[in-house]
């Protein structure tokens, strides 16, 4: 009778641990999507509603030139970093910085630029539709193989190993940067006070395109790594992550590194609990939830130190 409680006690162990990791992977993947889209609203105000577009638009070209040649995992991440910065940086130059000229206020360049981000969002998704026949696409053809390891009882895979310590560098360089260095120093100061930053020789526009690189690029990342991990994608996968990456940044705060690594990390867990204690059909309302929650409690988010400009 021991040994059946001692096991079943063992067994409940080995779940729970595997659900913890099984968040942590979650986590860092929302984190290496979301940073860059809280960076971008923090610093230069633009929140970008093509963040999830590029992020599918980036693994789908990736599953495209696989056709041509079967490469390896890092150069396919390589193609999608390069993919995702360009979209982002001609959304900026092409949609954005046109709206920002042709303003008469700050208040209607916000909404305009709310309405051209999912403008700029629906060109990618139509054509990867009108591709795939609105079919799931993915990337077996690359010659890297998705592996299960098991460690201690412990299934991981080879890519959410990776995403973890992507996530881990990309946010702890994120955060150095935009704390110790002349440039990080610069974006941040965009943030607080636009109009003292430019008159202290900020340069806002080269700023805005590299922040907007940045972010592209870790959106193409992270639709690699999710499409090794799940498979496959489907034209409209960036539209639900782009839901999940918005809670994610009000709930840490705008604009805060340290914010979003909490934000990403909680919505990861109240998902996970959420799918391994109910049904799992409330999955997609935590996101919901969370958002409407701290949007009522503290609408700066938990990390929020300053106002912000949101749109």
């Amino acid at each position: 009778m021991g040994g059946g409680h001692a096991a079943a006690h063992g067994t409940t162990r080995g779940h729970t641990v595997q659900e913890v990791f099984g968040a942590v992977s979650l986590g860092s993947l929302y984190l290496i999507f979301a940073l860059g889209m809280s960076v971008v609203w923090g610093s230069v105000g633009i929140l970008n509603f093509a963040h999830g577009a590029i992020f599918m638009f980036s693994a789908f070209l990736c599953s495209q030139l696989l056709q041509a040649f079967a490469a390896p995992f890092l150069l396919v991440a390589l193609v999608g970093i390069i993919f995702g910065a360009v979209m982002s940086v001609l959304v900026q130059v092409l949609v954005f910085q046109q709206i920002v000229a042709r303003s008469t206020s700050e208040r209607s360049a916000d909404i305009r630029i709310l309405i051209g981000g999912i403008g700029a969002g629906i060109i990618p998704l139509a054509i990867a539709q009108h591709v795939t026949k609105n079919q799931p696409f993915g990337l077996q053809e690359s010659s890297f193989r998705t592996t299960i390891w098991e460690v201690f009882g412990l299934r991981m895979s080879n890519v959410q190993v990776a995403t973890i310590v992507v996530a881990v560098v990309v946010a702890t360089a994120s955060g150095l940067w935009l704390a110790r260095s002349r440039g990080g120093l610069a974006l941040r100061a965009i943030g607080v006070d636009p109009e003292v930053a430019s008159m202290m020789g900020v340069d806002r526009s080269r700023l805005a395109i590299g922040t907007m690189a940045f972010a592209g690029g870790l959106a193409g990342l992270a639709g690699v790594l999710l499409t090794f991990q799940l498979g496959a994608l489907t034209p409209h996968s960036g539209d639900a992550l782009l839901v999940k990456a918005f809670a994610c940044v009000i709930l840490g705060g705008v604009g805060s590194t340290l914010g979003v690594v909490v934000g990403c990390f909680t919505l990861a867990a109240a998902e996970t609990v959420v799918l391994t204690q109910t049904s799992g059909q409330w999955v997609e309302a935590v996101a919901f939830g969370l958002i409407f929650a701290i949007l009522v409690i503290r609408p700066v988010g938990l990390f929020g130190r300053q106002e912000v400009r949101r749109v």
